[in-house]
C-alpha cells in the first residue's frame, strides 16, 4: 500500500547534459505536492562530457540511475526507466531546463480532481510564459499535431511538449518499438487507444536555442509521422 495517493515515477534521460543536469534534479528534489510521492529516475544515455560523474556525486537528488554504456537514443533510454518504474503515474521530464517542474502539480491536477489517465502539458493554451523559439519547429509540431488529431479523433494542441503524464499500466515498456524522437508519438497513440480521460494544462517553456544544446531537428518530423501511422494501422515493424 502506498504511504501517499500516488507514486509519481520521473522519467529524466541524460546525453552530455553537464550544464544543466544537476539545476533540473535540484529544481524536481524541492517539489512538494500533498498526497504524491516521487520516483525521480535518471538514465544517462552514454554521456561523453561530465554528466554521470556529476550524477554520482550527486546522488541524494535522485531515486534511481541507470547507467548505459552507449548512446542509445532518447526512447531507448525512455525504456530502461520505465522497466525499472513503480508509480503508479509516469512522468516525462528533459534533462535541460526548458521546462519547470513547478508546474508538476499542475499537471497532477487532473489526476487528482477528474482521475484522469493522460494528461500533457501544453505550451500554445495561454501558458504563463514561453521563450520565442524556432519557426521551423514550431511548424514540424503543429503538423504533427495535427496528423495525430485527425488519425485518432483527438483535439490535443501539443503532441510534441516535453510534460507527458500517464497512467503506468497503460504502456508496457518491452512492448515500445521505437528508440529515438518518435517514441513519444508511439506512447501516445498506443494511451489513446485504451485511455479515457484525457487533460491538457498549460505550461512555461524556457526553449532553448541549438547553441545552448537544443537537439531534436525538424528533421525528426518525418519518423514521428511514420510512428503515428504505423501504430494507428497496427503495422508492426
Amino acid at each position: 500500500m502506498l504511504d501517499k495517493a500516488y507514486k509519481l515515477s520521473v522519467i529524466i534521460p541524460v546525453y552530455n547534459e553537464q550544464d544543466t543536469i544537476i539545476p533540473i534534479l535540484t529544481k524536481i528534489h524541492e517539489q512538494r505536492i500533498d498526497d504524491v510521492e516521487l520516483e525521480i529516475i535518471v538514465i544517462d544515455d552514454g554521456s561523453t562530457d561530465n554528466s554521470l560523474n556529476l550524477l554520482k556525486n550527486n546522488n541524494h537528488l535522485y531515486s534511481k540511475l541507470v547507467q548505459q554504456k552507449n548512446n542509445t537514443g532518447k526512447g531507448g533510454a525512455v525504456k530502461e526507466g520505465l522497466k525499472i518504474a513503480t508509480g503508479n503515474y509516469i512522468l516525462f521530464q528533459d534533462a535541460d531546463l526548458e521546462y519547470d517542474p513547478s508546474d508538476y502539480e499542475r499537471l497532477l491536477l487532473p489526476i487528482k480532481k477528474f482521475n484522469a489517465d493522460l494528461v500533457i502539458g501544453s505550451r500554445l493554451i495561454a501558458p504563463p510564459l514561453t521563450r520565442v523559439h524556432y519557426f521551423w519547429n514550431k511548424k514540424g509540431n503543429e503538423i504533427i499535431t495535427t496528423i495525430f488529431n485527425f488519425l485518432n479523433n483527438t483535439t490535443f494542441t501539443d503532441i510534441y511538449t516535453g510534460y507527458l503524464i500517464y497512467r503506468k499500466n497503460l504502456i508496457d515498456p518491452n512492448k515500445l518499438k521505437t528508440v529515438g524522437w518518435e517514441q513519444q508519438a508511439e506512447i501516445l497513440s498506443k494511451i489513446v487507444k485504451t485511455a479515457r480521460v484525457y487533460y491538457e494544462v498549460p505550461i512555461s517553456y524556457y526553449g532553448r536555442t541549438y547553441e545552448e544544446g537544443k537537439k531534436i531537428r525538424p528533421k525528426h518530423v518525418i519518423g514521428i509521422i511514420l510512428a503515428m501511422i504505423r501504430e494507428r494501422l497496427g503495422i508492426n515493424t
